[in-house]
């Protein structure tokens, strides 16, 4: 039986109080998954509700979506998965091997505060699971605490969409906080690439995490490493 994969996206399409649109950045979908089905690994995909994912149409711009995010944006059997996914509610941890969490600023409304997701990440990490997400996705580890009350991310090294990028993006008006300070103000070890917008990855343990997009496959590629 081939081991199995965890991803869990957003189901948020709007940025909180603002008419911009908002989602999953597909490619740090599709990027993962091509790495991770190449390995010989399969995929369950999961959002907070559970049902439709939306899509972040900057995503699917030129420069960001590539031949891997065309290809499964044409696919009617891929994208029909992104608008049934299971709920967090009900997922059993043993199923997997190891959990992803995918990025798009929709992230930073239902990845934070998500008791649920909370838990679920707790549990992945104290299995001795790989734990992984990349660019906002990594909104979703920022309050997870362990059975002693520590957070999985204290003193760790980690990595996360920097504040800058967030400048570059043009988005630092409309998102509700700076991920960057709020992963410094836990105490973790938060580094990033000096390039901004180039792939860098940090690995602590079975934790690895993702600076941006462009970082999505060497995450894929060091969870499929600590797997094998």
């Amino acid at each position: 039986m081939k081991k199995k994969i965890l991803v869990l996206l957003t189901n948020t399409n709007k940025y909180e109080g603002k008419d911009i649109s908002t989602g999953l950045w597909l490619g740090e979908l599709t990027h993962f998954y091509d790495v991770i089905k190449a390995a010989g690994f399969e995929m369950d995909i999961a959002s907070p509700k559970g049902g439709n994912v939306p899509i972040d149409p900057e995503s699917l711009k030129f420069l960001m979506a590539d031949a891997s995010v065309k290809a499964y944006q044409n696919s009617s059997d891929f994208m029909k998965n992104l608008s049934v996914t299971k709920a967090i509610l009900g997922l059993n941890v043993t199923d997997y091997a190891a959990i992803y969490l995918a990025g798009g600023h929709g992230t930073m409304y239902d990845f934070v505060g998500n008791e649920s997701l909370n838990t679920l990440l707790k549990d992945f990490y104290e299995a001795g699971k790989v734990v992984s997400a990349v660019c906002h996705g990594v909104c979703g580890l920022l309050d997870v605490k362990l059975s002693d009350g520590s957070l999985l991310i204290a003193d760790k090294n980690t990595t996360g969409y920097s504040w800058f990028e967030e400048t570059l993006a043009a988005r630092k008006n409309a998102v509700p906080f700076n991920l960057e300070q709020e992963m410094k103000n836990r105490k973790t070890k938060y580094t990033k690439a000096f390039i901004p917008l180039t792939s860098y990855v940090q690995v602590d343990g079975k934790l690895v995490t993702g600076q941006n997009p462009f970082s999505t496959k060497a995450v894929a590629k060091a969870v499929v490493e600590l797997l094998t």
